[in-house]
């Protein structure tokens, strides 16, 4: 079976996705052990990995989310845990939001805690996305997933950091949105984020949270893919 080829007729947004994630799949070689990010974009790469292991690739993958579970699931590509391997060779996953240094925000699908964990283990993390996720300097609302008991204290210490912090409502679902974890979401706005890895690890300590959205501390090893509708290329690495 060949390579799934985008078709012309396809928006510009979903084909720069497909090329980004079908590049990123040329990293992954026989026998790796491979985290496998939450979104549509790392989903193109999933339908690629399918293909080869069709035809004979063997791989393991980590899923950072229910939702990718299901996914890989579906396509077929044998899954293991963190508790199985606790080093990866790689992970792909996506971005909301893409500095020039290869900062990242993230967290928008509610998965970030379990994409930070993946993130750690693996040794190249690559990150596929379009041209629309690039900018000059992160902007974009943080998410940050707290225990629900110490959601009010997290707002209140995000409001002293001059944040502007607002609970994410469900859709479809009375009240916050529920992760994976069992906890809640607060998207956290901040008028200028200068030095994302301090802001990180100011939020990070914040009694009650788990983490936050922003990715400031993996640029060592990232390898940044952003497609676009004819190709895709490395942006950073």
């Amino acid at each position: 079976m060949g390579m799934t080829v985008p078709s012309a007729t396809e928006s510009d947004q979903i084909l720069s996705k497909k090329h980004a994630g079908y590049y990123a799949v040329e990293l992954v070689k026989d026998g790796m052990v491979v985290g496998l990010g939450t979104g549509s974009t790392v989903f193109y790469a999933m339908e690629i990995l399918a293909e080869k292991i069709k035809n004979g690739m063997k791989i393991v993958g980590i899923p950072t989310s229910y939702q990718a579970e299901c996914r890989a699931r579906a396509y077929g590509i044998p899954l293991a845990t963190l508790h199985d391997y606790t080093e990866l060779d790689i992970a792909i996953d996506g971005a909301d939001q893409i500095d020039p240094k290869g900062n990242l925000i993230k967290g928008r699908g509610a998965a970030q805690t379990q994409e930070r964990c993946v993130a750690s283990a693996c040794r190249l993390f690559v990150v596929v996305a379009d041209a629309s996720k690039m900018t000059s300097q992160l902007s974009a609302p943080v998410p940050i997933e707290v225990i629900a008991s110490a959601a009010t204290l997290a707002a209140k210490r995000l409001r002293e950091m001059n944040g502007n912090p607002q609970v994410r409502e469900g859709v479809k679902k009375d009240g916050p949105v529920i992760t994976d974890n069992g906890n809640w979401i607060i998207d956290c706005t901040f008028a200028k984020i200068t030095d994302p890895l301090a802001l990180e690890i100011q939020i990070n300590n914040i009694p009650g949270v788990l983490s936050c959205g922003i990715f400031a501390e993996f640029t060592g090893k990232s390898k940044i893919i952003i497609g676009n509708r004819e190709s895709a290329e490395i942006m950073l690495h």
